[in-house]
């Protein structure tokens, strides 16, 4: 379809299109979002087409390849309705370990701490053998205490404490941006429906897919734990084991790190209650 040059009408609530630069890339420039017809506020994080306002049809039309604007025209977003399957692929080189709140002050509270201690600590080993940047927070540690003395913490890049619920902290943020190609967090601690599950939010509503680790990861209420897993599984968020990861990072049994990996995971994780009540 040839590309139509159409008449030129206003755009509702301010929003404009700007004339195509010398190059032929078409520059939008919106100042107001409209609602769509649903009521919901766009999405930015979504995926959508941009279609055309074609006079001669009276109706909009997806923009041909290789469309260049040459003057003011009506456009609008229309979401696409698909569901796209997030694959879950980690690599080493894109990945960051989140360690959430693994503090002495809950260990007599969150259900089987003694099993996600144990798995926490071999994924931070696992994270040092593959040079994998770990960042971990402390919930209030003035009154909860440090993380536990289990957890070695020789070598990771952050030790944040916080107040937020969420480890999305201005700090984060970042040291996020200073990792070349960081696309993937694995992320594990406590409390599940609390502290993990609004990072886990967080991160994905800033295009960082997200990786929970369910044999490291409880609360107080195994009820809440079940619900908040359940939650951010059907978001899309990628609910996994200790094992699986550190076996998907190496991928290969030719892998240099290969044998130093099998060495944390010849013990099976914990079969703790955790498993049962996922």
């Amino acid at each position: 379809m040839a590309a139509a040059e159409p008449a030129v009408p206003a755009l509702p609530d301010g929003g404009g299109v700007g004339a195509a630069a010398p190059s032929g890339m078409v520059l939008f420039c919106f100042s107001v979002f409209a609602r769509p017809s649903s009521g919901d506020q766009i999405d930015m994080h979504r995926k959508f087409v941009v279609q055309l306002f074609a006079e001669e049809w009276g109706q909009y039309v997806d923009l041909p390849k290789g469309f260049a604007v040459s003057e003011r025209c009506k456009v609008r977003l229309v979401p696409l309705q698909i569901q796209l399957t997030t694959l879950g692929n980690l690599t080493p080189s894109s990945t960051v370990f989140f360690c959430c709140d693994m503090q002495e002050r809950f260990r007599p509270v969150i259900k089987y701490f003694g099993d996600i201690i144990s798995v926490g600590q071999r994924l931070l080993q696992g994270a040092r053998i593959l040079g994998i940047p770990v960042i971990v927070t402390e919930q209030y540690p003035k009154g909860l205490g440090s993380t536990v003395q289990e957890i070695d913490l020789t070598g990771v890049k952050l030790v944040l404490p916080k107040t937020k619920f969420s480890m999305v902290l201005p700090e984060v943020e970042a040291a996020l941006a200073e990792i070349p190609g960081a696309r993937s967090v694995v992320l594990f601690g406590v409390e599940t429906h609390v502290c993990i599950q609004q990072t886990a939010l967080e991160l994905v509503g800033r295009g960082i897919e997200v990786h929970i680790v369910a044999d490291a990861t409880s609360s107080r209420s195994m009820v809440d734990r079940m619900f908040a897993l359940e939650r951010l599984a059907r978001t899309g968020i990628i609910v996994t084991t200790s094992e699986a990861v550190l076996l998907q990072l190496v991928a290969d049994k030719d892998h240099p790190k290969f044998k130093e990996v099998q060495n944390l995971i010849k013990a099976s994780a914990p079969e703790s209650g955790l498993l049962s009540k996922v």
